[in-house]
C-alpha cells in the first residue's frame, strides 16, 4: 500500500493532468478547425476543396502539440522526439517530393483560382473544360469527350489560356476576293452580314479592313465581337453568311491556281 500510494502520489497529478490536456487539446483541435472552415466560407473566396485541407491541416496540427503536451507532463523528453519527427518527415518528404509538389501546386491553384469548374482553358497544349479541381490533379473534359487528368504541378508552371475569364470574345475572320472585285462592295456586303445578325456587339464596334494583298487574293480581316458562349456558333454562322452573301453579289473568293503560259514552243509556268 505504501508503493502504491508512493505511485499514486508521484504519477497521479502527472496523469490528471495529461487527461485534462488530451481532453482541452481535442476540444480546441475540433472547434477550432470548424471555426477556420466557417470564417473561410464566409469570405467567398477559398474553395471548398481548400477549406477541407486548411481544415485537416489545422486540426492535425493541435493534436500533434497536443501529444507533445501530454508527453511531457510526463517528463518525456520531447526535444528528441521532434527532432526525430522533423528527420521522418524530411525524409517522407524527398520520397514524395512529385507529390508534395503537386499539392503545392494545388494550394497555389485553388488560392489564386487562374480558372474555376466549367471554364474552357488551354494548358500545355491540352484544350478542355474543367471537370474538377483537387489538390493533386486537375481534371479536363474535352469537346469530344475525353478525360484528361493533368497533374497540378504541370498546371502551375504551364501557360494558362482562359477562354471563359471574360464575358466577350472577338471573333477573327478572314475573307479572300479577287483581285478584279470591287473592295468597297465587297465590305459592304460583309458589313451588312454582320448587322443582321442580333448576336454581333455595337460596341466595340465590327472592323473589316485590308490586311494583305496576298499570292491569289485580297484578304480582308473582319473582326467582331460578341458573348463569349456564343463565339463557335457565331463564327460558324457568319462564315457561312459571308460565303453565300459574297456569291450573290457576284464577288468571288479565289483558291490557289497557276496559271501555264507556252513561250517559244516551250511550256513555262508562271
Amino acid at each position: 500500500m505504501q508503493q502504491v500510494t508512493g505511485i499514486i502520489a508521484e504519477y497521479g497529478l502527472s496523469v490528471v493532468g495529461a487527461i485534462v490536456i488530451l481532453i482541452v487539446g481535442w476540444t480546441a483541435a475540433g472547434w477550432l478547425a470548424a471555426s477556420l472552415d466557417r470564417a473561410l466560407a464566409r469570405t467567398g473566396k477559398v474553395d471548398s476543396t481548400l477549406r477541407g485541407f486548411f481544415k485537416s491541416l489545422t486540426r492535425y496540427a493541435i493534436i500533434i502539440f497536443t501529444i507533445l503536451a501530454v508527453l511531457n507532463q510526463f517528463g518525456v523528453e520531447t526535444t528528441s522526439f521532434i527532432a526525430v519527427l522533423g528527420a521522418a518527415g524530411l525524409a517522407v518528404g524527398f520520397a514524395l517530393q512529385v507529390t508534395l509538389s503537386n499539392v503545392a501546386a494545388g494550394v497555389m491553384l485553388l488560392l489564386f483560382r487562374p480558372f474555376k469548374v466549367g471554364d474552357f482553358i488551354e494548358i500545355g497544349g491540352v484544350t478542355g473544360s474543367v471537370v474538377q479541381l483537387s489538390i493533386f490533379v486537375t481534371e479536363m473534359k474535352t469537346g469530344d469527350n475525353v478525360q484528361i487528368i493533368v497533374p497540378n504541378a504541370q498546371v502551375w508552371g504551364a501557360v494558362i489560356r482562359n477562354y471563359s475569364a471574360h464575358d466577350t470574345r472577338r471573333i477573327d475572320l478572314v475573307i479572300g476576293i479577287g483581285y478584279g472585285d470591287d473592295i468597297g462592295q465587297a465590305m459592304t456586303a460583309i458589313n451588312t452580314v454582320i448587322s443582321a445578325d442580333r448576336r454581333t456587339h455595337a460596341d466595340p464596334a465590327p472592323m473589316i479592313a485590308v490586311s494583305e494583298l496576298g499570292d491569289n487574293s485580297v484578304n480582308l480581316v473582319v473582326r467582331v465581337w460578341c458573348a463569349a458562349s456564343e463565339y463557335w456558333p457565331l463564327k460558324f454562322d457568319l462564315t457561312r453568311a459571308i460565303k453565300e452573301k459574297l456569291d450573290a453579289e457576284g464577288i468571288s473568293i479565289p483558291y490557289p491556281q497557276r496559271d501555264l503560259h507556252i513561250v517559244s514552243g516551250q511550256l513555262a509556268a508562271k
